[in-house]
C-alpha cells in the first residue's frame, strides 16, 4: 500500500526511474546480443509502474520474518550484482604462484577487466558467485553444468596486443583427477609421464629415436592409455576422472608472447616470432646454479640476510631451491651433467641485475644460467610426439589462426591434434599414414579459432604454452589492468604490504 501511495503522488520521477532502467537494460542486451532478456522488460516495468507484483511482502509482516527477510534480500541483491559484474566487467584475481616473477609477484592482487577484450557470455550459467569451481569447505562443484551454451564473446574494446599480461583459463584443465590433493596437477601430463615409466619397465632399452611416426606414435598411444588405467585403477588415490566446463577450469596468468598466425621458436632462451628476436621482459627471470661464498642456504633464511633479501626481492621459497639440486636421483635423469653437483650448491631463480649483485657482494663465488645440458626441465608439447624441444630452444611452432588453413602431416599433427579433437570438438583418427577427420580422409585442416601462445617471465619456473600447448580464444578471461593489493607471503602483518605495489598499472610491467 505505501509504495502504490508514493507511485501515485510521483509517477513523473516514478516514469523517469523506469525509462533509464529500461534505456540501460536495453542497451546491454545490444551489447550482448541476447533478446531472450526483452522477458524481463515486464517484470521492469512492474517493479516502477503498475506494481502488482509484492516484491517485498516481507515489509508488511511482523517479528522474525521481517527482520531474516530483510537480510535475505540484501543477500541475494549482492550477489546477484556480484555475479552481474564479474561476469561482464571485472573480477579479482590474486598471483598464487611465482611463474611471472618479478614482473607479478606472488600474493599481488589484480583488477582484472573483462571488456578489455570482451566478455564471453557463460557457458555455465548456474554458478555461485565468487567461486570457480569448488565450494568452499563443503568441497563440492559451485556450478551446475546444465544448461550448457556455445562459446559466444561480446564485444570488447580490442584485441590481445604482443606481450600482453592476460588472465585465461587453463587451457589443459577440461580433465582433472577429482582428489583435492591432483587437482591442481596436470593431468594429461600425468598420464603420459606415468604411462612412458610403466612401459620403459615393462620394455628396457626402447629406444624412440629408432623409430618411425608411426611407431612412435603408436607408443604415445599406448603410453597415454596405460597412464590413464594406472590413474583410474588407483582411483582410491587419485580421485575418480572428472570433467569441467572452459569456463570454470582454473585461472592462469601469462603474458602473451606468440598471436594467432605467428611463427614462434625458442633460441637459446630468446623467443623469436616470426624470425625476429622478441623484447624480453624488463624483469624476465632464469634458474641460475649457484656456489656460495662461506654460507649456507639455512643462513641466507636467518635475519642476517633479511633486509638483503627484501631488497633483491629474493623470497623464501626462492632460497629453498637451493636446497633441491642434491636430492634428486642422477641415476633417473634429471641431472644431465653430474659436474654440477660438485661444482654448485644448487639452483636460484634470479634476474640478470640479482645474480650480478649476489656477485659482487660477496654471497656468492660461482653462478651461471642453467642450460638444456645440465637439468632435464619436463616432458614439453606436444606430450604424444618425439621432439628434441626443450624450454630454451622450441619449435618452430606455427599458432593456428581462426580462418587459416594447414597441411597435416604425421610429423606435425600431435601440434594441432588436441586444437582439432579438444578446443573445435571433430573427431580425429589415424589409420596407418592416413588421416580422417569426422570420418572423412585428409590432409588439411581450417581452424575456426584463433589461439595464443602463453609464456611466465620467470622463464624456468613456469607451466606454460612449452608444456601444454596453445590457449583458444574461448578460454580467455580478460586483462590486468593494475594491482590493487600486494602482501609479501614470506612476512606477516603490517611489514608484508607491499606498498610500493599498490594501484601500480600492469601496462606499466613491460
Amino acid at each position: 500500500m505505501i509504495d502504490k501511495e508514493k507511485a501515485k503522488l510521483n509517477p513523473r520521477k516514478q516514469w523517469a526511474k523506469f525509462i533509464t532502467v529500461a534505456v540501460l537494460y536495453l542497451l546491454f542486451l545490444l551489447w550482448v546480443k541476447s533478446w531472450w532478456g526483452l522477458l524481463v522488460l515486464p517484470f521492469i516495468f512492474d517493479v516502477y509502474i503498475t506494481k502488482k507484483i509484492k516484491w517485498q511482502w516481507w515489509k508488511n509482516s511482523e517479528g522474525p520474518i521481517r527482520f531474516i527477510m530483510g537480510w535475505v534480500d540484501a543477500l541475494v541483491f549482492a550477489l546477484v550484482a556480484v555475479y552481474f559484474i564479474n561476469l561482464f566487467f571485472f573480477q579479482n584475481y590474486v598471483i598464487p604462484s611465482s611463474s611471472l616473477e618479478k614482473s607479478l609477484l606472488t600474493g599481488d592482487y589484480l583488477f582484472v577487466s573483462k571488456v578489455s577484450y570482451g566478455p564471453r557470455i557463460p557457458e555455465t550459467p548456474l554458478t555461485m558467485p565468487l567461486t570457480q569451481h569448488t565450494m568452499p569447505i563443503l568441497n563440492c562443484k559451485s556450478y551446475i553444468s546444465w544448461p550448457h551454451w556455445d562459446y559466444r564473446r561480446v564485444k570488447g574494446l580490442g584485441k590481445v596486443e604482443p606481450n600482453d599480461i592476460v588472465v585465461f583459463n587453463f587451457p589443459a584443465g577440461d580433465t582433472i583427477m577429482s582428489e583435492p590433493a591432483y587437482q591442481g596437477q596436470d593431468y594429461y601430463q600425468f598420464a603420459y609421464t606415468t604411462g612412458e615409466n610403466i612401459l620403459a619397465q615393462q620394455t628396457p632399452g626402447i629406444n624412440l629415436k629408432s623409430m618411425n611416426l608411426q611407431q612412435q606414435r603408436a607408443f604415445y598411444t599406448k603410453a597415454y592409455e596405460t597412464g590413464r588405467k594406472f590413474i583410474v585403477d588407483n582411483s582410491g588415490i587419485y580421485g575418480v576422472l572428472d570433467w569441467r566446463p572452459t569456463d570454470r577450469r582454473e585461472n592462469y596468468v601469462k603474458r602473451c608472447v606468440g598471436l594467432p598466425g605467428q611463427t614462434l621458436q625458442i633460441k637459446n632462451r630468446i623467443v623469436f616470432i616470426n624470425g625476429k628476436p622478441n623484447k624480453e621482459p624488463q624483469e624476465v627471470q632464469y634458474t641460475y646454479l649457484v656456489k656460495l661464498n662461506n654460507i649456507s642456504a639455512a643462513d641466507l633464511l636467518g635475519e642476517r640476510f633479511d633486509d638483503l633479501r627484501k631488497e633483491l626481492g629474493i623470497s623464501v621459497e626462492d632460497i629453498q631451491s637451493l636446497t633441491r639440486l642434491h636430492g634428486y636421483d642422477v641415476d633417473h635423469g634429471y641431472i644431465l651433467n653430474d659436474q654440477i653437483l660438485q661444482q654448485f650448491d644448487g639452483y636460484l631463480p634470479l634476474t640478470a641485475s640479482t645474480a650480478v649483485q649476489l656477485k659482487s657482494r660477496g654471497i656468492v663465488k660461482n653462478i651461471r644460467v642453467v642450460t638444456d645440458k645440465d637439468i632435464y626441465s619436463g616432458p614439453n608439447y606436444p606430450l604424444n610426439a618425439f621432439t628434441p624441444w626443450t624450454r630454451d630452444n622450441y619449435g618452430p611452432v606455427w599458432i593456428p589462426q581462426k580462418g587459416k588453413t594447414i597441411n597435416l602431416t604425421l610429423a606435425n599433427l600431435p601440434i594441432y591434434e588436441r586444437c582439432i579433437k579438444v578446443y573445435e570438438k571433430n573427431t580425429l583418427r589415424v589409420k596407418g599414414d592416413k588421416i580422417f577427420i569426422n570420418g572423412k580422409q585428409t590432409n588439411k585442416y581450417t581452424f575456426q579459432l584463433d589461439y595464443y601462445w602463453m609464456m611466465g617471465d620467470n622463464r624456468h619456473n613456469s607451466a606454460d604454452s612449452r608444456y601444454w600447448g596453445f590457449v583458444p580464444e574461448d578460454h580467455i578471461v580478460g586483462k590486468p589492468l593494475f594491482i590493487w593489493w600486494s602482501s609479501d607471503p614470506d612476512r606477516k602483518g603490517i611489514g608484508g604490504i607491499r606498498w610500493s605495489r599498490l594501484f601500480s598499472w600492469v601496462s606499466n610491467i613491460k
